[in-house]
């Protein structure tokens, strides 16, 4: 059985990156082989869901999907290998599926296996079980974590909303139901694919792979029914479709927008787990346009939220401002695997707030981001700053005209924005003066959320901590502009301040 040639719909699109497959005509080959299809396997699916259409079974020869075991890292490659030398069946799983049949570099990779949990412990050396509510092992092989799952943890914790939705197929190996039951679980339909690198097989359930092609986000389940049992697939909803530039299903959108409240029920430490995928991995000012048009911009960052309303910033609006356009160049210096720590966004964010709080001149922003990067050398900072004779980007209300500064009243305005951030620093970690602040933006949407605890507070405080006069130091500086990722998503401070400084002079003096 082969698939019919599958075109891709190339259509206009808000966020910054472009849609994995624009201008290429086929995803797929015109005879991509199919192994086999279950169509007698197909269950039933509950009338909500917004595809009326049923997807088949589908075992696709990885090969004509472009996929190739070399595109495995090591690491996962080694797990891999001694599960299957076990005798064990092994699979990978979820996201990094997805982003090799679209030929991206994979934030990680998740493995599946018929082996149980404590199986998997005897096999490794060193790994532990983490997690109360799924379960999973995190095996530690040279130098990263990979985490690897069991069908029969996951097979004794079934999914709320199938207990009486879909039937249990028949005429299906016990090999195809247990995967089919495993996808049932998965948040979105491009993330219910599993690839096994042994028989070359990608085995797709749920129909991803068409997904893939239309570049759509869509819930596995019913949205609501999906969202609310795990309601951080709202803040994953947002990051997928940020990441590979794509849209979101009428279905999953409208219950994006209708259950985004559920985010409160998350803990902060989750929250700023999700929002640092979010912002630190490349995908920032995608992600920030998707917070603002589903309403979950007002409730994770109210501040943002209410510069947005001020400045009569649309929910689908496409213009720019500078919030986006420092995201914008933060974004171009990362990658899924190349992060930032979150202490840079929220430096980033800080600087801001207090700019569109009082605009600065541009010489003292140019000035103040030198200063960081050097590690607090005044003069250095402020007599380059000085010798600077392009135009500042005129589109931003942050940035004032040039005022003709001496160097002593541009330092003394450096020291004053340095204060300045710290202080705003302090208001986005204390929830009171959240709340108070926002009684400020009456039409803006009312939140006190705070999810920066002390430590990331401290961290970010001390990015600016240099930017002081003291004639008795030694200036530490980074030299040279190649980046050491590795430092930068450890949160080395010369490394991210030689980022934040980037950005920050790139933003108010681009490059075109």
């Amino acid at each position: 059985m082969a698939i019919a040639t599958l075109k891709l719909v190339c259509k206009p699109n808000l966020h910054i990156r472009p849609t994995p497959f624009q201008c290429i005509r086929m995803v797929v080959p015109r005879s991509l082989a199919v192994v086999e299809a279950a169509d007698q396997c197909i269950a039933s699916i509950p009338e909500q869901q917004e595809n009326k259409k049923v997807p088949g079974w589908k075992k696709l020869n990885s090969k004509e999907l472009g996929l190739k075991n070399s595109m495995i890292a090591s690491p996962t490659k080694k797990v891999l290998n001694l599960l299957k030398k076990k005798g064990y069946d092994v699979y990978l799983v979820g996201g990094c599926v997805r982003d090799l049949i679209l030929k991206q570099t994979p934030k990680d990779f998740d493995i599946i296996t018929s082996a149980d949990l404590r199986e998997v412990m005897r096999t490794f050396s060193w790994c532990e079980i983490v997690g109360k509510r799924f379960p999973i092992c995190h095996v530690h092989m040279d130098g990263i974590v990979v985490e690897v799952s069991s069908f029969n943890t996951s097979r004794c914790k079934p999914a709320m909303y199938f207990t009486h939705d879909i039937e249990a197929p028949s005429g299906c190996d016990k090999d195809d139901y247990l995967r089919w039951r495993n996808c049932l679980k998965r948040d979105f339909t491009i993330n219910g694919l599993m690839f096994d690198p042994y028989a070359k097989i990608v085995y797709d359930y749920m129909g991803g792979i068409e997904d893939i092609m239309k570049a759509k986000v869509r819930t596995v389940a019913p949205a609501a029914a999906s969202f609310q049992e795990d309601c951080a697939r709202i803040l994953r909803a947002i990051r997928v479709a940020a990441r590979l530039g794509f849209s979101i299903s009428r279905e999953t959108a409208h219950s994006i927008k209708d259950f985004s409240s559920l985010v409160l029920r998350l803990d902060k430490g989750r929250l700023l787990m999700e929002m640092n995928y979010m912002l630190a991995y490349g995908s920032g000012e995608a992600s920030l346009r998707l917070l603002w048009k589903f309403g979950l911009l007002d409730i994770l960052l109210p501040f943002q939220a209410a510069y947005f309303v001020r400045h009569r910033f649309r929910r689908r609006d496409k213009r720019t401002n500078m919030l986006l356009s420092l995201f914008s160049n933060l974004d171009r210096l990362l990658a899924p695997n190349r992060p930032c720590h979150s202490s840079l966004w929220v430096a980033i964010l800080a600087l801001h707030k207090t700019l569109s709080d009082l605009p600065r001149d541009p010489l003292v922003v140019a000035a103040f981001s030198l200063a960081v990067h050097n590690g607090g050398n005044f003069s250095e900072a402020v007599g380059i700053a000085r010798r600077i004779e392009k135009s500042h980007d005129v589109r931003f209300p942050e940035l004032l005209d040039p005022s003709g500064l001496d160097a002593e009243a541009l330092a003394d305005e450096v020291l004053n924005l340095a204060e300045s951030v710290k202080g705003t620093l302090s208001q986005m970690t204390t929830r009171y003066l959240v709340s108070q602040a926002m009684a400020d933006y009456p039409q803006a949407p009312h939140s006190d959320m705070v999810f920066i605890p002390l430590g990331l507070f401290i961290k970010t405080l001390n990015i600016f901590e240099d930017v002081k006069v003291s004639s008795r130091r030694k200036f530490l500086s980074k030299h040279g502009k190649k980046i050491d990722y590795e430092s930068l998503a450890q949160g080395d401070l010369q490394e991210t301040r030689h980022v934040f400084a980037r950005v920050v002079f790139d933003t108010v003096y681009p490059l075109y």
